[in-house]
């Protein structure tokens, strides 16, 4: 029963990506930004889409299990604080950019070679996070329909790109309608169902109310902490939140949906946590024997609850997965190889190279995520890390930029090679990362102990924002960089215009 009705959910998002695929008109606009008309309530789905994951749920009750709720909940608490965060400074300004990816940003207010450098690392940190869900996919197959896990990672990865190549933004917009429904149900009927069954039970020192964790190092502070910033400020840095917000059909749409999605990407990350909280101490259930919701609603749980909870980890991890694919493969086409969009009615114009291109880079892409998901069998971890990179690289020449327009090229180039570096070395010679064994990349030594995870996430931070601003102080950006900003914005703004039949440019 459990496999059909997860089935039947998979065949709904499928079916509804493709239908909706035809609002694309062969226009790479459409595609990427959905023509830039989303309303309030897709842009709020789509937004809790891309947040609410298997990360935030499957990785969260893990966590929340072996470590306490601010090890867990923080996944989800860090993501609605960037939500909220991106609301209430950069939606609506990054709205009225009428960017088409979050690189083009960096082309405009640092030249081409900040862009290019971006984007290697935006690629990179965002095929972690596709790993990252796809994990969960694998995991949930491999438990429930006996399906071997490498093998349940290739087959969620060919659905999920299957309806993304053919809808792009608003098809992943239109399936996070269904994700967001179902979480949402999912998550009323597990609390109730648990709180029913077993109380909510929260073992000492563990629970949200016990701020050791956020206090002391035995306590978990520096990784609680960690996790925290790196997703509440290098999520800011997030290619797919971003391409939600560029799509919303106006600056103040974009900054309600903001908010809206923040306050209940919360409510549904604090929920799970819970639920692990209780599980873990009444059944004592452990992340040893696989994820601790597989193994509560495969045990435990009622058929109907099973089947709604995992039809909404697997909608929320396509959703999540679709938007990093699509985002990821717009960044590599548009933003390295440098293929623009060409505006105009197809019939006159021809066919969109970038919307080809775009469809097309997809392949390797999924490749990548769906290798590293097989070799490291981590979620919320794999989550965390991704934007642990954005953080240190990016996020201060995002957050700073978008308002100080001191700071030029040097400073870019500075705070994010000195924050890869940095955050990168810690990496190899941590032993632990969030408070797991490091089997990413890890080089045995003698300086660095375990003592230092969380840290390396901090100091990595500090260092980058550091940089940013002497950098940016000591070396601003000269009259030409300002030339060359509004030269950008022209571009943007001629390749996101309409021609009218008798305005199209005639075809080369």
């Amino acid at each position: 029963m459990i496999i059909f009705g997860v089935s039947v959910t998979v065949a709904v998002v499928l079916l509804v990506g493709i239908v909706v695929a035809r609002k694309i008109d062969g226009d790479s606009q459409n595609y990427l930004v959905a023509g830039r008309r989303l309303g309030l309530p897709l842009v709020f789905v789509s937004l809790i889409g891309a947040a609410v994951d298997s990360n935030a749920t499957v990785g969260n009750t893990d966590l929340t299990s072996d470590f306490g709720f601010w090890a867990g909940a923080s996944l989800a608490l860090g993501l609605a604080l960037c939500l909220f965060l991106s609301g209430l400074f950069f939606a609506k300004p990054l709205n009225r950019m009428r960017l088409f990816t979050l690189a083009d940003f960096f082309r405009m207010r640092y030249g081409r070679t900040s862009e290019v450098t971006a984007s290697f690392i935006m690629i990179f940190a965002f095929t972690i996070l596709l790993a990252g869900n796809l994990v969960a996919c694998g995991y949930l197959m491999d438990r429930f329909a006996n399906i071997p896990y490498a093998a349940g990672v290739i087959i969620s990865v060919l659905l999920v790109v299957a309806y993304t190549i053919a809808g792009g933004l608003y098809s992943d917009a239109y399936t996070s309608m269904i994700q967001v429904v179902i979480t949402v149900a999912a998550t009323i009927s597990l609390v109730w169902w648990v709180a029913s069954t077993y109380g909510i039970v929260i073992p000492e020192g563990m629970g949200p109310f016990d701020f050791e964790q956020l206090t002391t190092t035995e306590g978990g502070a520096p990784i609680n902490w960690a996790t925290l910033i790196s997703l509440g400020i290098g999520d800011l840095v997030a290619i797919d939140f971003m391409q939600r917000i560029f799509g919303a059909k106006s600056p103040e749409v974009a900054r309600r949906a903001c908010f809206s999605a923040a306050a209940l990407t919360a409510s549904i990350g604090t929920c799970f946590a819970l639920v692990a909280l209780t599980t873990s101490s009444v059944l004592g259930l452990s992340p040893e024997n696989g994820p601790v919701l597989f193994q509560l609603l495969d045990d435990y749980a009622p058929p109907m609850i099973a089947l709604l909870v995992l039809s909404g980890i697997i909608a929320a991890s396509f959703s999540t997965a679709s938007g990093a694919i699509l985002a990821t493969s717009a960044i590599a086409v548009r933003n390295i190889f440098g293929v623009r969009r060409v505006p105009g009615p197809r019939e006159v114009v021809g066919a969109d190279p970038l919307l080809r291109w775009t469809r097309l880079a997809m392949v390797p892409v999924v490749v990548c995520g769906s290798f590293l998901a097989i070799q490291v069998h981590q979620t919320g971890i794999l989550l965390t890390l991704a934007f642990d990179i954005m953080l240190a690289c990016l996020a201060a020449p995002f957050i700073f930029g978008v308002y100080w327009r001191r700071p030029g090229p040097s400073a870019y180039i500075a705070a994010a090679g000195v924050g890869l570096v940095v955050r990168l070395t810690f990496l190899a010679l941590t032993p632990t990362l969030y408070g797991v064994d490091n089997n990413i990349f890890y080089i045995p030594n003698s300086i660095v102990g375990t003592g230092f995870d969380g840290w390396a996430t901090l100091v990595a931070a500090v260092i980058a924002f550091s940089t940013f601003v002497i950098v940016g102080l000591l070396k601003p950006r000269n009259g030409s960089h300002h030339d060359e900003e509004r030269t950008e914005r022209q571009r943007l703004d001629l390749e996101d215009s309409s021609y009218s039949e008798d305005e199209a440019p005639a075809p080369a």
